[in-house]
Parts: structure tokens; C-alpha cells; sequence
């Protein structure tokens, strides 16, 4: 909690008072020594100045300021951060779905008919989709999103994809290697040249990150590596998808290479959870993926238990996962994965931060970018109590009231 006896020169900002519980995710905060994460502050007030916060603490000692917003006594989040999707693509797949709750699996394969309509589209029909879901999101509370490339396949649609990515959302994925484009089919190696050459040296200047689907279906543990290597030699930072449609390599590379996340860790060896214990790799679970899949859930409980750290995210695409809402896969890793609603909460924000490696964000402490979320609720837990109901009353995106 902010000290209430430091000066504050806020007359500039704007006070939101009157808030029953505040999420802070400063476990410093809280009031009383609760087995939570999400250091809670009751009968709150936040102070917002610019983009940024500029205090937190109770109501009573709040500081005076030109502005003040009445929060109803409501409660208060950080912003949701999704940091995994795949919103830069073209057409639909409704058949698709539809085949599969008829009793069809998935598999990697169903990729390719996304990346032929994304080939056909324009860049204005990209972007206007992009800018739809990033909205969507928004709506429901997301005000970080990490986007991918991935579904243009060539060295022209995949640097399209990240330029228009670039203006719409806080974080870039170069994901080349998603699965091998049907021209490739029969020379997967001579794809990963490709991918790890002119294509990387085209893309490398819209992302910061880079990220490989280590499955089945789409690339072997000595292709991922060669993608990541040459991605980090680029400066970008690797991500991986791993571990969805089964056990491989995916983690424990992750977690050799130091990136940032390995992404599904639906399917887990003693040897991956242990890897990740050890690691600063966060752990990205996608619950929307299972669902839409009707797939085992990723066991949330263990990888907490090991001590490894969580984030929640989408994985908003039009194949596997298309939900654009975080509180949805708050809701079901509650209800399927193990998680606690406080756990849950704090993986959706905080975890999501982690696994962006941010401080800025996914938290409600004097400094960090003002991202808050008002609650239609007493309670965050409402968010897992209420599946489905539309929660955000109000959202503030870089200090600025969007919703």
C-alpha cells in the first residue's frame, strides 16, 4: 500500500473511490495476511495520472485530486493480459467446428485452410478483422494482447501480418513456423530454411518475439531449435508452443533456450514440470483450445504445486479456440483445471505480464500503466461465480476510460 503520509502532487488526476475490493497483485498490499496473490485492498481508492498510476491504497487516506469517479462499490482489476493469440487471419471455419463436435479431432491440418484465405485477403480485410477482436477483447477487459503471424506462410503474408499486427496490439509474435504450407509438403527441411532465412530477415524487424508449434504434425524438436536459434540470433525472444496434442520436446527446448513461455502444456512429463520449476519460463495455459476441441484440460494444479508459474490466455483463433474472452477462461480453469479463483485471477493478469516479460502491466501499484478493469460485481470472484455474464462496467486502457 502506498504510504498515506508521502506527498502527492495529484490534483492533476483522477481518484476512483468507493471500491469494496481492490486487486492489486502486490501481495505487499494487502491488508491482512490472506493466502492470496492478489494482494487485496478493501474500501479502495487509485489515484490515475496520465497513463500511469500514481497511488493505491484506502479510501480514507486518499489524496485530493480535480477528478473523482465513484466506483459503487464495486471491485477493481488490472486489465486481463492475453498474451497469446492468433488474430491476423482470414475467412472462417464454422464447417470445421461443426465437423468436429460431430465427432471429427483436430489436428494441425485445419491450419491450412486459414492460411489460404489469409493469402487471398487484403491487407484492408486483415486489418479491419484484427481491429474487431482487438475491440472485442477489449470490451470484456483485455487491454494487453500479444498477436501472432502464422497463417501467410510466405515471406510477403507472414511480414504483412506482423506490420499490420504492429499497429493494433502491444505485442508481436513471429510464428513462421506454425505448420509447413502445402507447396513445402514434401520438403519440410527446405520450409525451415526458409522460415529461419529470407522469411526470418523479413519479419524480424516487426516482432519481438519468435515461436514454433514443436508438435506433431507440424515441427520435430531439430526444427523448432534451428527456428529459435536463428530468431534469437535476429534479438528476438523465443515462445514456444508445446505439449498440446501430446508429450515432446517442446518444454524442456523452451526451457533450454530461456524463453519467455511455453504455450498448452496440455500434455506434461515429471521431466517438463521439474524443467519448468526451475525456470523462469512461465507456463501458458489455453483452456479456450480445450474446450472448443472437447481435449483433456491441462492440470493446472500440478504445475502450481511444483512452483511453477502460470499465465491464462485465449489462444483466440478461427480453428481451435475462437473466444476472445479472458474472463470465459478464467470461468473454466476454475471450474476444470484445479485453479482457485484468486489463482485463476492472477494468472490472467499478472501471469499474463510474466509470461511478456513485463512489470508495467497486470497490476495495480503506484508506476505500473494504468489498465484497470470496474467489475459489475462486489467481488473478482464473480468472474468465475458469473460464467458468461458480461462483468466489465468499466475500463480504463493507458489511463484513458475506453468503456
Amino acid at each position: 500500500m502506498s504510504n498515506p503520509n508521502t506527498p502527492l502532487d495529484t490534483t492533476a488526476g483522477t481518484l476512483v473511490t468507493n471500491i469494496a475490493t481492490l486487486v492489486t497483485n502486490d501481495h505487499h498490499s494487502s491488508e491482512a495476511a490472506e493466502d492470496t496473490p492478489l494482494g487485496l485492498i478493501r474500501d479502495a481508492a487509485v489515484v490515475i495520472e496520465g497513463d500511469r498510476i500514481a497511488w493505491v491504497g484506502t479510501e480514507s487516506e486518499a489524496p485530493a485530486t480535480d477528478s473523482r469517479v465513484d466506483a459503487g462499490g464495486r471491485a477493481m482489476i488490472p486489465g486481463f493480459v492475453d498474451s497469446h493469440s492468433h488474430l491476423v487471419f482470414g475467412g472462417d471455419r464454422t464447417e470445421e467446428f461443426g465437423a468436429r463436435m460431430s465427432g471429427r479431432p483436430y489436428s494441425a491440418g485445419g491450419i491450412r485452410t486459414t492460411v489460404e484465405a489469409t493469402r487471398k485477403a487484403t491487407d484492408e480485410q486483415l486489418a479491419a478483422n484484427l481491429a474487431r477482436h482487438v475491440r472485442e477483447a477489449l470490451r470484456q477487459g483485455t487491454t494487453t494482447l500479444e498477436t501472432k503471424s502464422g497463417y501467410g506462410l510466405t515471406s510477403r503474408d507472414e511480414a504483412r501480418a506482423l506490420r499490420i499486427a504492429d499497429d493494433h496490439v502491444d505485442e508481436v509474435t513471429y510464428l513462421g513456423a506454425h505448420v509447413v504450407p502445402p507447396e513445402y509438403a514434401d520438403d519440410p527441411d527446405g520450409y525451415v530454411d526458409l522460415v529461419t532465412g529470407p522469411m526470418l530477415a523479413a519479419c524480424a524487424r516487426w516482432a519481438r518475439w519468435v515461436d514454433v508449434f514443436c508438435e506433431r504434425g507440424a515441427f520435430d524438436g531439430d526444427q523448432a531449435r534451428a527456428v529459435l536459434t536463428a530468431g534469437i540470433a535476429h534479438g528476438l525472444v523465443p515462445r514456444v508452443h508445446a505439449g498440446q496434442l501430446g508429450p515432446g520436446p517442446g518444454v524442456r527446448l523452451a526451457v533450454e533456450l530461456d524463453a519467455a513461455s511455453a504455450d498448452h502444456c496440455t500434455h506434461l512429463t515429471d521431466a517438463d514440470v521439474d524443467a519448468l520449476a526451475n525456470s523462469r519460463t512461465v507456463a501458458t495455459l489455453l483452456p479456450g483450445c480445450e474446450f472448443s476441441t472437447r481435449s483433456p484440460y491441462p492440470d493446472a494444479r500440478r504445475l502450481l504445486d511444483a512452483g511453477v508459474t502460470v499465465a491464462l490466455s485465449t489462444d483466440c483463433n478461427p480453428g481451435s479456440s475462437y473466444t476472445s474472452s479472458m474472463p470465459f477462461c478464467v470461468a473454466v480453469a476454475v471450474r476444470e483445471m484445479g485453479m482457485t479463483p484468486d489463482e485463476a485471477l492472477w494468472s490472467a493478469t499478472a501471469g499474463g505480464a510474466a509470461a511478456l516479460r513485463r512489470i508495467d502491466i497486470g497490476r495495480i501499484t503506484p508506476g505500473a500503466r494504468a489498465d484497470l478493469v470496474l467489475l459489475d460485481a462486489p467481488s473478482h470472484v464473480h468472474l468465475a461465480y458469473r460464467p458468461g455474464v458480461p462483468l466489465a462496467a468499466a475500463v480504463w486502457q493507458r489511463g484513458t476510460r475506453v468503456l
